[in-house]
């Protein structure tokens, strides 16, 4: 007996589709497959089979710490005085607790 199928179509950004197949394809799971695995996943979970929700805090930029304790690094003594402890503990509120540590840990290595 022949099972019935129905037809999806979606717009998905031509990036996403492209790296998510190539995925799919070391697995050797054809997209429709793994679309009919996703909505199996939602029937049985009654919702997204994964969080969805608003991060709590601001993704970290790396490379904009890194470069801010390069600068902080090569300044002059006199300058590094007028860093206050303030800003450093605004900084750790706004950053992950490890990026943090190592911003303050940087800080006070220069300090």
């Amino acid at each position: 007996m022949a099972t019935k199928s129905a037809n999806l179509y979606a717009r998905i950004e031509p990036d996403v589709k492209e790296q998510a197949e190539s995925i799919l394809s070391a697995l050797g799971i054809p997209a429709s497959n793994a679309i009919n695995m996703f909505y199996k996943q939602i029937i049985l979970n009654r919702g997204l089979p994964f969080e969805v929700k608003i991060p709590t805090t601001k993704p970290v930029n790396v490379a904009e710490l890194t470069e801010i304790i390069r600068k902080i690094k090569t300044m002059p003594p006199k300058n590094l005085q007028k860093i206050s402890r303030k800003a450093i503990e605004i900084a750790i509120e706004l950053t992950e607790e490890k990026a943090a540590k190592r911003y303050l840990e940087a800080i006070e290595t220069v300090c």
